[in-house]
């Protein structure tokens, strides 16, 4: 759980108040994304926050953070109905229905409209499942974005950004294969579940035939006004995010001669599914638990003193002799990552039913796990116990540094008693679209 430094942070009033297929939607169709002639519900234009779709940027990431989130992955349809595989135009036109169908979708959303019709649908059947009627946008932000392999899969290998790379193993990994990687990535946050509940049922139902889902996460935060959330360790998380302007912008949006053009205003975020082993940190002293993280509970101090916000000072020891923050604490080894967190909680309890899960006979051998780790008789049997953590986003203008510091985690972060990551994914999130075009066009250039 990386935790950037503190130069600079994005307050919370700024940071929590700153893709079936339909006929002639191929790379030259036109799209008029946003065109609906029923007027929004009264609840959408009145006092009820509406965040807007079209920008420089996609909402949903300098968005002031809401309080709930759902996250979910899908690929691309690999072959047809009979089993044949789709050649690569094939494959790219459907991904560009995709994103016409997804981006007129979220625009009316967020907007406090309906989505619309699907594209394809059973004679008699509902447009929408009603859900969410009567229910305000409340900040609804739909947020898209596009995994590794998929410039291979359209053909556009050029075109993909230049850090845009699986991310390598870690030591302390323990991936499970159902919730890591992706083609296409969806992040859905707002401030009503049923609303976001509602635009994952949309935009899933916009996929068949085009996409599948692979994985999927819901995530939470409590009510911290303009204070810094708090994650499942009772810790502050996010204190060090970049301030508004020129340090979130430096930190944030790619851009510049190594990148390609259209990804210019991007950003990369990187995704990991952080477990925590929450019974053995609730019987650890206080102590225990403020040296592994490197700051006190209660404030957020640094435990080289002062308050929240007061600069990291790693010389400062106590009687002892010792840094009063250990070299090996969580933030002396995370605190030179430029990123800004968006991270959410999650609680899905006590698992009963079996899902997938590593091999754990291999995972023995690997370095970092023995029949002596914490964690062991917990994560040994994969999602069916008490699965519960961090949803970990990381908005940042180059992944590069992230991988750096995630190695020296693996080998020597005291949190790592504590935490296992059992999901991890990058995408790279396109820039904001222009009024009538979808959020992928800049990858199809009209001839």
């Amino acid at each position: 759980m990386p935790d950037p430094s503190t130069q600079g942070r994005l307050s919370r009033r700024t940071l929590i108040a700153s893709l079936a297929v339909t006929a002639g939607a191929g790379a030259g169709s036109a799209l008029a994304i946003g065109r609906d002639d029923a007027p929004a519900p009264a609840s959408a234009t009145g006092s009820t926050p509406v965040e807007p779709f079209h920008g420089t940027h996609q909402a949903g990431i300098a968005t002031p953070q809401q309080r709930y989130a759902y996250f979910a992955a899908f690929d691309l349809e690999a072959g047809d109905a009979k089993g044949e595989l789709l050649p690569i135009g094939q494959v790219a036109a459907n991904f560009q229905k995709l994103m016409e169908h997804w981006s007129s979708a979220a625009e009316r959303l967020m907007a406090g409209r309906s989505a619309g019709p699907l594209p394809v649908n059973r004679p008699g059947a509902p447009a929408d499942s009603g859900i969410a009627d009567g229910l305000p946008p409340s900040r609804l932000t739909v947020t898209f974005g596009l995994g590794p392999e998929l410039f291979d899969r359209i053909g556009r290998k050029d075109l993909r950004p230049k850090h845009l790379h699986e991310l390598p193993a870690f030591s302390t990994d323990r991936l499970q294969p159902a919730w890591s990687g992706g083609q296409l990535f969806v992040q859905i946050c707002g401030d009503d579940p049923q609303s976001i509940s509602h635009a994952f049922r949309t935009l899933r139902g916009r996929a068949p035939g085009l996409a599948r889902l692979r994985w999927s996460q819901q995530g939470f935060l409590g009510r911290f006004g303009d204070a810094t959330p708090r994650n499942l360790f009772g810790h502050k998380d996010g204190t060090a995010n970049p301030r508004p302007g020129a340090a979130l912008d430096d930190a944030v949006w790619a851009g510049g001669p190594d990148e390609p053009a259209w990804f210019t205003a991007g950003t990369y975020l990187v995704f990991r599914k952080i477990r925590m082993d929450l019974p053995k940190w609730d019987t650890s002293t206080a102590q225990q638990q403020d040296q592994s993280i490197g700051r006190r509970r209660d404030t957020g101090a640094p435990l080289s003193g002062g308050h929240e916000f007061t600069p990291l000072d790693f010389a400062r020891t106590g009687p002892d002799g010792e840094p009063l923050i250990p070299a090996d604490s969580h933030l002396a080894l995370v605190r030179d990552i430029p990123m800004l967190r968006r991270s959410y909680n999650y609680d899905y309890a006590f698992q009963t039913a079996a899902e997938p899960a590593a091999d754990h006979d291999h995972d023995h051998d690997q370095p970092g796990h023995s029949h002596d780790d914490p964690l062991h008789d917990h994560a040994g049997a994969g999602h069916d116990t008490y699965d519960t953590g961090m949803l970990f986003c990381a908005y940042l203008r180059d992944p590069t540094g992230f991988i750096g510091v995630q190695r020296k985690m693996a080998a020597a972060d005291r949190l790592n008693a504590f935490i296992q990551h059992t999901g991890s994914a990058i995408f790279a999130i396109p820039p904001g679209a222009e009024p009538g075009r979808h959020l992928a066009a800049a990858l199809f250039p009209a001839p």
